[in-house]
């Protein structure tokens, strides 16, 4: 399912950003993105995203937040400066002149400060990334719901639809041998040219026909896999796999009804069963 949260977090002097991007995918995948100095983190960080979500491609990106632009942070070289100073003192001593050298210029002399790259905490940093995740993940399933409210909503009126097939399945199962009833005894009559028809041997074909024709089971146990269908969509367990593996069976007794259909009635509703199924595992695919 697709969703998105971003969160930012504190922890000492470590505040991070993280965001959260997902799609879909049958299974999890997390594709993590870290600073350098926070690689010994991405672990635990993908695992806290596994731990949370059960499908999707996970595009997870964490940025240090620095109080300087660069990133970067002064730092004074204090022995340096102690030298400098002592260093002035005797030139000024020296030449008969005060000794007075201002801060500014004593800061400018070369080597007394340098830009480093701002130290890691790991600590507050470990800490703030596990709450900076979490945060995301709540903004990220927030969304998922709500797409899958409306998922659910859309697979019930699609379940509903083919509940309603196959009821007209199961009803015109007897007009079908009644059907074909008829035929077989008109072609008798036509091809023996009214020599008297033995009703004992068209029972039996008339039966025969029934037995081959009979789509009772299938359409019995397609009615339990809609009914465990709409139970798992109700459920708050992940259940896409399970929802999957439902798609499959139920895709195994329509095909199996329309090897047995003898009948353009029947044949039709077949088909419309197969669109309205391939419909329905398109949008499971999207379901955690």
């Amino acid at each position: 399912m697709t969703g998105f949260g971003v969160a930012r977090a504190v922890c000492g002097a470590e505040e991070l950003q993280v965001e959260l991007r997902s799609v879909n995918h049958k299974f999890c995948e997390v594709k993590p993105r870290l600073p350098r100095e926070l690689s010994a983190l991405e672990a635990a960080a993908v695992k806290q995203v596994k731990d949370r979500l059960a499908r999707g491609f996970v595009d997870l990106t964490v940025k240090r937040v620095s109080a300087t632009a660069s990133g970067n942070a002064p730092v004074v070289d204090e022995a340096l400066v102690r030298s400098y100073r002592r260093a002035l003192s005797q030139v000024a001593k020296a030449a008969g002149v005060p000794d007075e050298v201002s801060l500014s210029q004593l800061a400018s002399l070369p080597g007394v400060m340098r830009l480093e790259e701002a130290g890691l905490e790991l600590e507050p940093a470990t800490q703030a990334l596990t709450q900076g995740i979490a945060q995301a993940l709540d903004a990220l399933v927030a969304m998922r719901e709500v797409e899958g409210k409306a998922l659910a909503a859309d697979l019930t009126a699609r379940l509903g639809h083919i509940a309603r097939v196959v009821e007209e399945i199961r009803a015109l199962g007897p007009a079908v041998v009644d059907e074909y009833r008829t035929r077989l005894s008109s072609r008798i009559q036509e091809l023996t040219s009214g020599v008297a028809l033995e009703p004992a041997r068209l029972v039996q074909e008339v039966a025969l026909f029934a037995e081959r024709t009979d789509v009772a089971e299938e359409l019995t146990r397609l009615g339990s896999h809609l009914a465990q269908f709409k139970t798992l969509l109700a459920s708050a367990e992940p259940s896409g796999r399970k929802l999957d593996f439902l798609v499959q069976e139920m895709n195994r007794e329509i095909n199996t009804t329309g090897s047995k259909s003898q009948h353009a009635g029947l044949s039709a509703r077949v088909v419309d069963l197969k669109a309205e199924l391939e419909r329905i595992r398109e949008q499971v695919q999207n379901i955690e």
